[in-house]
């Protein structure tokens, strides 16, 4: 079987840069992460191997200094972070402070803001952290279900399906004619290339190996996108959770990776299939020959 590897894949640059300086104030002094830094349990481990603690909220920061995460938070919990005697290090990427100054400015303009995400998510609640009045939807039946505004002005969790955004936001001027839409595209770029490598992988690949933590919605939607172009999908965090029997018959094996994964888990699980890719190959020649000789 032969292994193709995603023109786009694994981590972002805003991920690593959050990972760099967790590691480097870790280095300087004790310090705790407001939530996940990123959705990797094996990014996590590492950290915590660093001595970097997690807190849920600031009131339960026991170090001198707090880190808001990759995925952004909301100038309220900025303020009570720093209310709590704090030092504030914010990790959040530039893509995601661009979809806040995107809302802010939507706001500013008298548009009603809808969020396009999935409503627990940490970026969504960073997003949605200061506003009085507003919603987020994931489903037509969602963006059906809004209430009549003059004006709705939308923008879309970093890392959802551009696909998925367009439809929904086609919905909402259909679902509300008289109303005027202004939607401003917030989806990150590494997101579109990953998910249109993805699609591509999967329309010439038989199977699929989508590389994540298991809570990682990118990662998730890569899995989805993959299935939906008909290829076989397996979600695998690192190397040890594959099986060889989801490969049998298999003659392209397609790999790509959520943009929280380390390189180093792609190569291990890219390395694994090589091995099996390797095997398979020594087995059907050696049968071959076993052939001719009869």
């Amino acid at each position: 079987m032969k292994i193709v590897r995603a023109a786009h894949l694994g981590m972002c640059f805003g991920v690593r840069d959050a990972i760099v300086l967790a590691q480097t104030q870790a280095a300087l002094q004790p310090i705790t992460i407001l939530g996940e830094l990123v959705h990797n349990e094996d990014v996590l481990a590492d950290l915590k191997r660093r001595g970097v603690r997690v807190a849920r909220t600031p009131d339960l920061v026991e170090t001198s200094v707090a880190m808001i995460t990759a995925h952004g938070a909301s100038e309220t919990l900025k303020t009570q972070t720093r209310g709590q005697g704090l030092l504030l290090v914010d990790a959040t990427c530039p893509l995601v402070k661009s979809a806040h100054r995107a809302l802010v400015a939507l706001v500013g303009r008298g548009f009603h803001p809808v969020v396009i995400g999935q409503r627990e998510h940490v970026e969504v609640r960073g997003l949605t952290g200061d506003l009085e009045e507003f919603d987020v939807v994931l489903t037509s039946e969602e963006v059906r279900s809004i209430s009549i505004r003059p004006r709705f002005g939308v923008v879309a969790q970093t890392t959802q399906p551009i696909e998925r955004v367009r439809s929904l936001v086609e919905i909402l001027r259909e679902t509300h004619p008289q109303a005027e839409v202004e939607f401003v595209d917030t989806v990150c770029q590494p997101t579109k290339l990953r998910q249109k490598s993805a699609q591509e992988l999967a329309t010439d690949c038989d199977v699929v190996v989508v590389v994540g933590g298991a809570h990682s919605n990118n990662t998730r939607e890569l899995v989805r996108t993959c299935g939906l172009r008909g290829a076989r999908v397996y979600h695998v965090q690192r190397a040890d959770d594959l099986q060889p029997s989801w490969f049998e018959g298999a003659e392209n094996v397609g790999l790509t990776a959520g943009t929280s994964t380390p390189d180093g888990l792609i190569e291990g699980v890219e390395a694994q299939l090589k091995l099996w890719s390797r095997e398979e190959s020594l087995r059907n020649n050696t049968h071959t020959q076993l052939a001719a000789n009869f």
